[in-house]
């Protein structure tokens, strides 16, 4: 979300915001009084307060919404497109992925998964310039932005042996770093199996299903580093002069836009996801 200044409360003055200003706050809002606060580990603070999502702060689909004097807010220049604002939260999500795993140049790397928040991590990997960067889709409209991100190429797993290509190029070794970005749970195993040993696992996807694993692969046969991905932190700057300056270009992200009147139809095309990516409301 992203929104205009129409009102400040007491000590906003502090927040180097004014009357007018386009803003946007982290969608944590943190308690900054646990030891992960304390610790500068904001992102998993034990209250973990989302707007809109958890606990005490309410959502932005509304006409107006107020930004609490804990959140974490930055401006945002008015030469970013509204449409595009709105990306500037997913993107630093995907960009903390992107840190997560930590792409070198001699890595080979897949990314499962090419919706908007795999998109995001397709063009900040891209910027670590892989010597390979490969994504997994079904969908040919998600391949075809995946390639315009900077993808080297997208293999369906339904039509291809994702397995049996990454071996053979790789010399039957595996991809280096492996980041799962589609909440299904078949894809875990499939990255698993697709790593090489002393591979590195990201994990990004919130799942509706529990995805069950041989827990000896990860640590007998691979020795595999497995690390989670979180919000976005620290990250907001940099979407925000990623997004501003065009070095990620997601315009095309956003595919279906709706006005706040109209919010059940564009559950609706959400939850379809045949056609769409990212869906906004416009108050």
């Amino acid at each position: 979300f992203g929104c205009r200044v129409v009102a400040l409360g007491p000590g906003a003055e502090k927040r180097g915001v004014q009357i007018g200003d386009r803003v946007i706050s982290e969608q944590i809002v943190p308690c900054w009084g646990c030891r992960f606060c304390n610790h500068g580990q904001y992102w998993m603070c034990q209250k973990h307060d989302l707007y809109g999502f958890q606990n005490n702060v309410q959502g932005a689909m509304a006409q107006y919404m107020i930004f609490t004097k804990e959140g974490i807010i930055h401006k945002v220049p008015d030469s970013i497109a509204a449409d595009e604002a709105i990306l500037i939260e997913p993107l630093a999500c995907s960009l903390h992925a992107a840190e997560r795993a930590d792409v070198d140049f001699d890595d080979i790397v897949v990314v499962a998964g090419a919706g908007t928040l795999g998109l995001g991590i397709i063009g900040a990997v891209r910027m670590r310039n892989p010597k390979k960067l490969i994504v997994l889709d079904m969908k040919p409209e998600r391949a075809a932005l995946a390639l315009r991100m900077g993808a080297d190429e997208v293999w369906n797993p339904a039509e291809v042996d994702v397995l049996a290509k990454i071996r053979e190029i790789t010399d039957g070794y595996g991809c280096d770093i492996y980041i799962e970005a589609t909440g299904h749970h078949k894809a875990v195993n499939q990255g698993l199996a697709m790593l090489r040993k002393l591979g590195r696992f990201v994990e990004f996807s919130v799942f509706n299903d529990e995805a069950t694993v041989d827990w000896s692969i990860i640590g007998d046969r691979k020795e595999l580093d497995v690390l989670g991905s979180h919000l976005g932190p620290y990250m907001y700057p940099r979407a925000i002069d990623f997004i501003g300056n065009r070095k990620i270009d997601m315009r095309d992200v956003v595919t279906h836009k709706f006005p706040l009147a109209e919010f059940k139809e564009a559950f609706a095309v959400m939850e379809r996801g045949d056609k769409s990516l990212k869906v906004v409301l416009e108050p």
